[in-house]
């Protein structure tokens, strides 16, 4: 796939390569798996000078033979002696820069904590004392968020306050998806929302579909739901490495709000387990979850659901992990059954989700939310605010538009109201019918 948008991360990376003209800086590039991080920065210096080193998990000097190679492949060398550590290796790099300017990639960063975990303070003491003698444009990319987050944001971890830049990588947002899909021949606003369902704007996953002419809901569904697909596995492969010994833990609990177990009472109630240390580190350390409020709420409100962050591991553990006996015995016609059953009840609570993201994008509103009441009463699906304009949208949001009933949302909004007094609003019917005129 070619290489879309990212204009604001081009942008940042363009400004810190200046800097690094008179004194080397160091940016990190984080974000989840299949989210292009690799790509951005080959794409940001394909027309300058670079070396892109990759972590991969085998012994250090064994890695220092690879990494010798790839620098021959961008500047001469005399002969050196056999080179065992990757200090050594950072140390002949900053001495290139001290002569030239250039871009060093090191992907997978935090694999180093694999292969020997003082890498990190040897960078650490190199960098303080070359950095400012030296014009290297250092980008660190991770794969690993609470890793990367720890390596260089954790107070007593030697590389804290050494980074310039940390560029955290989203997945594409509805326009970037749209773009995609027509620049494949697919202008059908459905398919849209089926493949937003399913990917959620990761890049690799929109690859994936557009090579394999995956773009309708069938299509999609045939192809995500089969015994060699590389989605069956996925949730496991991006997450076990994270969560580590304690993955069977958050795997449940990630699995019951995908189910619709949304509240921390609920949780506590199937696993009998206190999940609050769990549910704070699977929103904070591993930015997996998402804590929603009613827009009106308080902020100190204990009043709140969990949502999972992600589309396509929303998918994932709702139907797959679900039924991971089924994929096991690769019975994965038992699984489009159950998928198309729970499809229109599942996709309506994306549908929602999906506007909420679409309103988010035209940067009309200060703020963007849903509301609820106790027991899930009165419950409204899109409110957008402009608090300076002092104007809301209050919108219902349903596959078929057409079982949309304003008087009765009028009905539900009377005390939602009562917070924003003087505030012209707006009433919204919407359904898919309606994705054409927004995007």
């Amino acid at each position: 796939m070619k290489f879309y948008n990212r204009k604001t991360e081009i942008q940042e990376l363009s400004a810190i390569y200046s800097q690094s003209e008179s004194e080397s800086r160091m940016t990190v590039i984080t974000g989840r798996r299949r989210v292009g991080k690799t790509m951005l920065a080959l794409e940001f210096c394909r027309e300058k000078r670079f070396v892109y080193l990759f972590v991969s998990r085998k012994a250090e000097h064994l890695l220092c033979v690879e990494y010798l190679e790839e620098i021959r492949k961008q500047f001469f060398l005399p002969v050196i002696g056999d080179i065992r550590s990757f200090r050594d290796i950072f140390a002949l790099l900053l001495d290139l820069s001290r002569h030239e300017r250039f871009t060093l990639i090191i992907d997978e960063f935090q694999e180093f904590l694999n292969i020997n975990p003082a890498v990190f303070s040897e960078i650490q003491k190199l960098w303080d004392l070359n950095k400012s003698q030296c014009r290297m444009n250092l980008i660190c990319i991770g794969s690993i968020y609470s890793l990367m987050h720890r390596i260089f944001e954790e107070a007593k971890e030697p590389l804290f306050g050494r980074v310039d830049r940390i560029i955290t990588m989203k997945a594409f947002n509805i326009s970037d998806i749209w773009t995609v899909l027509q620049d494949h021949g697919c202008r059908d606003p459905q398919s849209l929302f089926d493949v937003y369902l399913i990917t959620g704007g990761m890049p690799k996953y929109l690859d994936l579909l557009t090579a394999n002419a995956a773009l309708t809901r069938e299509r999609i569904l045939d192809f995500v739901l089969t015994a060699n697909s590389p989605f069956i596995n996925e949730g496991k492969n991006l997450l076990i490495e994270e969560f580590g010994k304690d993955y069977t833990i958050y795997f449940s609990i990630l699995g019951l709000i995908a189910a619709g177990k949304t509240s921390r009472s609920e949780i506590e109630s199937v696993l009998q387990i206190q999940s609050g240390a769990y549910l704070a580190r699977l929103e904070t350390d591993y930015a997996v979850l998402t804590r929603v409020k009613p827009i009106a709420a308080k902020p100190n409100s204990r009043f709140q659901k969990y949502r999972i962050a992600d589309n396509f591991l929303n998918f994932w553990f709702r139907f797959i992990f679900r039924n991971r006996s089924a994929v096991e015995t690769e019975n994965f016609a038992y699984i489009r059954e159950i998928v198309d059953r729970d499809y229109n009840t599942y996709s309506g609570l994306l549908l929602e989700k999906f506007y909420r993201e679409l309103f988010a994008e035209k940067k009309t509103y200060n703020r963007i939310g849903s509301s609820w009441e106790k027991g899930n009463k009165n419950e409204i699906d899109l409110i957008a605010v402009n608090d300076l304009e002092k104007k809301l949208v209050i919108a219902e949001v349903k596959l078929n538009r057409a079982r949309i009933d304003l008087a009765v949302l009028k009905a539900k909004a009377e005390k939602l109201l009562l917070s924003y007094p003087g505030y012209r609003v707006e009433w919204l019917a919407l359904g898919l019918e309606d994705i054409g005129a927004y995007v």
